[in-house]
């Protein structure tokens, strides 16, 4: 198979750094050239001198984005930075015949009032947002592998959605009583210096926070509605764990008929419906996953738990939220957009303990 070339623009942010990482193990993405609006000219290895082995001999310096020099350089580009900057990158070389994967949330949502809303910034031009697929690969592979741009997952929405899709798919659980409780590690809110992520202020401490207004709900919503074929609103809320990588959804909704009230039913379902989703662990019936057993990895785990005693299901999803949440999950899209198989470079095991 021929070497897909590949460039990184945010490539010194948490995200950008794993996408390094992964693509170090990767038999056909070639990384060809990395950009960093704020550190352009300097050595990538000296901001993070464990990947001097990993680095093609031309690329150790940090570029600056200059559109017509990049498009020579690579054939698909990972956009790992914050909010409101694909909007204004994407269009520019998308008309230059370049893929996007893009790791921020600027091509998620499909209506532009509603990305307004909760992003505050100004929206993509509706075209794009239509033009965009959703990359949760799991869902929409098909989508994805003709796609040239692709709206890479929130993290939160990857371990929710999950842990959700198949029992929408199997009408199991009343949608109007879903309650998603998440936790994450501190990476999740990148690498820029904040106060509530200094260790004085995270240490030995559990912070909920944009309580019933964080971004990714329209995104939870706006997949699980898909794939529900009717609205789907959740209450969803979302805390900051004392630990660098992690993350769990523990997912409580009523179910619809009594013979929902067997956990091997559960089991069955789920893993029927991701036969041939390498990436997505079943648990056996009365062990739930830990986010520790898919640190560093690309999986996502769940488990299950019916109490008849109350007719609701808990359904817990965990994932690393750098890998399976971002780089990993992108990586993979990119596998599903050339046609390679989706485990291709990302079948690294996870770290324990």
């Amino acid at each position: 198979m021929a070497n897909v070339r590949v460039a990184i623009i945010g490539s010194t942010g948490y995200g950008g750094v794993e996408l390094v990482r992964l693509l170090s193990q990767h038999p056909y993405l070639q990384l060809s050239a990395l950009y960093s609006s704020s550190l352009a000219g300097q050595s990538f290895i000296a901001e993070y001198p464990h990947l001097q082995e990993t680095l093609p001999d031309d690329v150790h310096t940090l570029e600056q984005i200059d559109v017509q020099q990049l498009c020579k350089k690579a054939d698909v580009v990972f956009i790992s930075a914050p909010a409101g900057v694909s909007a204004k990158i994407a269009p520019l070389l998308l008309a230059e015949g370049v893929r996007v994967i893009d790791l921020a949330g600027d091509f998620r949502l499909k209506q532009a009032d509603v990305y307004a809303q909760w992003y505050h910034h100004e929206p993509p031009a509706s075209s794009l947002l239509t033009q965009a697929v959703y990359g949760l690969s799991e869902v929409y592979a098909s989508a994805i592998s003709n796609a040239t741009l692709v709206a890479n997952p929130g993290c939160y929405p990857t371990a929710a959605t999950l842990g959700l899709v198949p029992a929408l798919v199997a009408q199991a659980i009343d949608p109007a009583t879903i309650i998603i409780d998440a936790k994450s590690g501190v990476s999740g809110a990148g690498r820029a210096l904040q106060q509530h992520v200094h260790f004085s202020e995270i240490n030995e401490n559990v912070k909920a926070y944009k309580v019933n207004t964080h971004q990714h709900i329209p995104e939870i919503e706006q997949v699980l509605s898909e794939q529900h074929g009717a609205t789907v609103t959740v209450t969803f809320t979302t805390h900051l764990m004392p630990m660098t990588r992690g993350l769990m959804c523990t997912t409580v909704a009523s179910v619809k008929e009594t013979q929902w009230c067997d956990v091997d039913r559960w089991i069955a379902q789920y893993k029927q419906y991701y036969t041939d989703h390498p990436f997505v662990r079943i648990r056996p019936a009365g062990t739930w996953p830990a986010t520790k057993e898919v640190y560093g990895s690309n999986y996502c785990d769940i488990g299950f738990s019916v109490d008849p005693r109350t007719n609701r299901v808990t359904i817990i999803s965990v994932i690393d939220n750098l890998v399976k949440g971002a780089a990993g999950q992108a990586i993979q899209n990119a596998n599903v957009m050339y046609g390679f198989p989706a485990h291709t470079g990302l079948l690294g095991i996870s770290l324990y303990p």
